[in-house]
């Protein structure tokens, strides 16, 4: 009798992983999430040095002339955004369906490519010291 109830709860076991893991929504979202969450507490405690850490910054013909600590900043508030929209993604589609997950990665996608720019110095024009 104790082969059979060791068998049933393995067998439990390995059916609670396998939902977790066919959860691809779930799993993709919160990978990025923290993925994100990681990069913006990386700004967060570089202040102004996490500045030379945002691509195209070392490009730039006069760097001094930018407010480095509003560029981290920024830098900063954009991944915490897209780490709260990825973990909200991650929730519903924990508990609702794994399908939730595309809409979250299209938002989140319309968001990320509308901070990208090919040219550098437009991309940083915000960040001009006046």
């Amino acid at each position: 009798m104790k082969i059979n109830v060791t068998i049933r709860t393995l067998f439990q076991k390995r059916i609670i992983k396998v939902v977790i893991i066919m959860n691809i929504g779930f799993v993709a979202c919160l990978v990025l999430a923290i993925l994100f969450l990681i990069i913006g507490i990386v700004f967060a405690l570089l202040k102004e040095k996490g500045a030379k850490y945002v691509s195209g910054f070392r490009t730039l013909n006069h760097p001094e002339k930018y407010d480095k600590a509003y560029i981290s900043l920024d830098m900063r508030n954009q991944c915490f955004t897209y780490a709260l929209i990825l973990f909200l993604g991650a929730i519903l589609s924990y508990f609702i369906s794994a399908i939730i997950a595309i809409p979250t990665y299209v938002l989140w996608g319309i968001l990320f490519f509308k901070s990208v720019h090919l040219d550098a110095e437009k991309a940083f024009e915000k960040y001009l010291i006046k």
